[in-house]
């Protein structure tokens, strides 16, 4: 459950590719940072964004950001804000948010479809217990505003209000998240993830019997005839344990089965329907029309326990979907809602829509070519990918030497040896090549024996995804990307 999105070594996500995180909170303020706005429908609108130099200020839809020396983020990355992917009804990553939800229907759940991405480092970070030295506060990992606003980096520095605000039993929250990140075809700056939750109230449950409540509700889901591997105990001393001075095994083995159920239940909708676009485009080998399989594996994550990883055999692959568990209760504690509990899950939305519709790219998810758009319509009508091109890569390597040595920090500033990172270098690139850049590998490194100084070498695969480019336009833009490494970066080209 590494934050692999992001290539970070701490355990903060919910699951490998998805991206999705459920914060811890060791401290909520006592009055929401933002007001949420709770529309699933809205008229989407092009954020004004204005960068005043005299007064050192960001103006983004209409009200006034300072900028210091923690400001990062290149208007390449606001362009974004308006996208709103997940809103967008014909979109694949609408179509994958709206299948999901139709797994956990109002008005048990409420969904969250339109909170802003621009929230304080209190929400995205500080509610949720980071600690100070955390590497996901880093300028390398985040996109600051200033040193107290960021984009956010997951749904969760939303958590907080939602809890308190308590409009239902349960929610999911959908949105576009931000992070500096390496350039793939699996990983992108901007992205959606999905989180979703489920509570029962100690005061409210008839009796105050929550195992009685919990099984009930269990009954009332649609059963399905899944094979289901779960050769683990719900609860594991060691390796997945019980928070035995909140929660009775009891209770947890019926929220676990619930949670399970639900799940499971979500997968069937979903995989259902790629069977089904799998087979009406004419894919009708051993591995699709093999019945639907799912696994559960322990796992930990920091904010759930017990906690379980959902796979699904697709294709001849075990796939991990999502990361799951019982909600730690010390989140619902410092939310103000001790006597909730329960579950929730984290689901990172094109890392489904990829498998859903086989899209290829994440890049294409982007795209505005109207032979990559008119191939989707509704939830309805899930259809496979057809590529409407394959076009030629464009390899440029760019080889230099690091300082020997700098006071400045990372994260956009000049780099040394020490304080170099690898997101600055991806960074450069995004912001000249944007999605032209299929994907950046570090190819070699060296360092000189006598002097120490570090030397690396990347290689920049160029390739449009809608036509080909010229040598000379890739050109242009790698002569762009050089400059700008030495130029940003302080480095000395090979």
């Amino acid at each position: 459950m590494k934050l692999a999105a992001t290539g970070r070594a701490v355990r903060l996500a919910w699951s490998k590719r998805s991206g999705t995180a459920i914060g811890a909170r060791l401290r909520v303020e006592a009055r929401p940072q933002q007001q949420l706005r709770f529309q699933s429908t809205v008229v989407l609108q092009t954020p004004i964004i204005e960068h005043n130099s005299k007064t050192r200020s960001l103006e983004i839809d209409g009200k006034s950001h300072a900028i210091d020396e923690w400001t990062n983020v290149p208007p390449s990355i606001l362009s974004f804000l308006p996208r709103n992917l997940h809103l967008r009804p014909s979109h694949p990553v609408s179509i994958t948010r709206q299948v999901i939800e139709r797994s956990f229907p109002s008005p048990t759940y409420t969904h969250y479809n339109d909170i802003h991405p621009i929230v304080t480092v209190a929400q995205n970070f500080d509610s949720l217990g980071f600690p100070q030295d955390h590497p996901g506060r880093s300028r390398t990992d985040t996109y600051y505003i200033n040193k107290d606003t960021v984009l956010r980096t997951h749904t969760s520095a939303h958590e907080a209000e939602i809890f308190r605000d308590n409009k239902s039993e349960g929610y999911t929250i959908s949105a576009d998240v931000y992070r500096r990140d390496a350039i793939d075809r699996s990983h992108y700056p901007v992205f959606h993830q999905m989180e979703g939750s489920r509570m029962w109230d100690r005061r409210k449950v008839p009796g105050g019997d929550i195992v009685k409540a919990v099984w009930a509700d269990l009954e009332r889901l649609p059963k399905h005839d899944l094979e289901v591997e779960d050769p683990n105990p719900t609860i594991h001393p060691e390796r997945n344990p019980l928070q035995g001075e909140h929660h009775s095994s009891e209770e947890v083995e019926a929220i676990a089965a619930h949670l399970k159920r639900s799940l499971e239940g979500m997968v069937v909708e979903l995989f259902s329907r790629a069977k089904k676009a799998a087979v009406a485009a004419g894919n009708t080998n051993a591995d699709v029309m093999e019945p639907l399989k799912v696994r559960w594996v322990e796992a930990y994550f920091p904010f759930t326990s017990p906690s379980y990883e959902l796979e699904v055999f697709w294709q001849g692959d075990w796939l991990e979907i999502l990361g799951c568990g019982v909600t730690k209760q010390e989140l619902l504690i410092n939310a103000g809602v001790p006597d909730q509990l329960g579950w929730a899950f984290g689901v990172g939305l094109e890392r489904v829509a990829m498998l859903l519709f086989s899209i290829p790219d994440i890049r294409l998810f982007w795209s505005k070519d109207p032979r990559f758009l008119s191939q989707f319509s509704t939830m309805e009508n899930i259809n496979t990918f057809v590529p409407f091109s394959r076009h030629p890569s464009c390899y440029k390597d760019v080889s230099f030497w690091l300082r020997s040595s700098s006071s400045s920090a990372g994260g956009g500033l000049k780099a040394n040896a020490q304080d170099f990172h690898e997101n600055d270098v991806m960074e450069v690139v995004r912001d000249i090549g944007g999605d032209l850049v299929e994907d950046v590998k570090l190819t070699d490194e060296f360092t000189h024996p006598v002097s120490g100084r570090r030397s690396l070498c990347y290689r920049i695969n160029y390739r449009s995804l809608e036509r080909t480019l010229t040598n000379e336009e890739a050109n242009e833009l790698h002569n762009s990307v050089r400059e700008r490494l030495v130029k940003k970066l302080g480095v000395e080209l090979r």
